[in-house]
């Protein structure tokens, strides 16, 4: 057997390309952010080109990138991935200017509500 490893230990993984995913959220009609792009390989290059192109920020985060281009286009991104987008687009926010100053130390995960005080 001359592909069998000696070591034990298990292959690298394997690359499958460069991944990319498009977002969208609209607070007031959404109930959650929508994947409306992703891919792999040239696609992936394809959305990240575009988001360069049209001054989108992009922000990098291989293992949510992993999670989301499973997702249908069109389709909202899975519950178990709000926290990680919602620190996505608190970033991207901040960089745009679009985060209120007293925003931008504020949990991204907190509920909506009267603060105690």
């Amino acid at each position: 057997m001359a592909d069998s490893d000696p070591t034990g230990t298990s292959a690298p993984p394997v690359d499958r390309g460069k991944v990319a995913v498009a977002l969208a959220y609209d607070s007031e009609n959404d109930e959650a952010p929508r994947v409306v792009a992703g891919g792999r390989g040239a696609i992936a290059e394809q959305i990240l080109s575009i988001a360069f192109a049209n001054g989108i920020k992009v922000r990098e985060d291989a293992d949510l990138a992993e999670v989301l281009e499973a997702v249908e286009v069109g389709s909202t991104i899975p519950v178990q991935a709000f926290v990680a987008v919602a620190e996505v687009l608190a970033y991207v926010y901040r960089a745009n200017g679009m985060l209120p100053a007293q925003a931008d130390d504020a949990d991204p995960t907190a509920a909506d509500g009267p603060q105690p005080g």
